[in-house]
């Protein structure tokens, strides 16, 4: 993925929800953690389940095919059966557009 694309407004992701993209073939993850927001991979590193049918608690998504858990601000796997990161991506709000691109 290359530069950064308008994927959404502000005002569809708030805070403690997340939404779904697909950004040049590549499924992606936008989650509203607090007023912050950031970008990983929507596929579970385990299973390859889609992490936007699961939920969002803080900055937790949990995978909804076996409960696998990432942190969205890193992308770290917190509990098995996961033990591989998710990508993340950099993620920037130009006013009220919300903008991803390239790995951070």
């Amino acid at each position: 993925m290359s530069d950064l694309k308008k994927v959404a407004s502000l005002s569809e992701i708030p805070a403690g929800q997340m939404k779904a993209v697909e950004i040049d073939g590549e499924q992606v993850l936008i989650c509203n953690v607090e007023g912050s927001l950031y970008a990983v991979s929507d596929v579970c590193s385990h299973d390859y389940a889609l992490l936007s049918d699961g939920e969002l608690d803080g900055k937790e998504v949990t995978c909804p095919l076996h409960g696998a858990r990432f942190d969205v601000t890193n992308g770290k796997a917190l509990c098995l059966p996961a033990v591989k990161p998710i990508e993340t991506f950099k993620v920037e709000t130009r006013d009220q557009d919300v903008f991803v691109g390239a790995d951070e």
